[in-house]
């Protein structure tokens, strides 16, 4: 059974850091590719950054250049290191994997809080 469950999320001022963790249970994290998406209030779920089993990665435009997606392979962890943040940042954090059989991320983490304020 596949879980993904989210850590490292809360309260930070703008302009500051945050670290994201992931930490994956029956599954192999860098066997599969995963992803981070975010939902702020009234929107919808939009992707922020991703990562395939072959290592390649992704971003949104609004996280390219700030945020950095990461596997911790001895941790079966996924992670999102996320740096000079802003209120627009401010929403529940997914950590997600993709589902071979469905052709789309099919397993999700309850997610993690993330509020960019002063």
């Amino acid at each position: 059974q596949v879980q993904l469950v989210e850590s490292g999320g809360g309260l930070v001022q703008p302009g500051g850091s945050l670290r994201l963790s992931c930490a994956a249970s029956g599954t192999i994290v860098s066997r599969n590719d995963m992803a981070w998406y975010r939902q702020a209030p009234g929107a919808e779920r939009e992707l922020v950054a991703s990562i395939s089993s072959g290592g390649a990665t992704n971003y949104a435009d609004s996280a390219n250049g700030r945020f950095t997606i990461a596997r911790d392979n001895a941790r079966n962890t996924l992670n999102l290191q996320m740096t000079s943040l802003k209120p627009e940042d401010t929403a529940v954090y997914y950590c997600a994997r993709w589902g071979w059989s469905s052709h789309e991320y099919s397993y999700w983490g309850q997610g993690s809080q993330v509020t960019v304020s002063s």
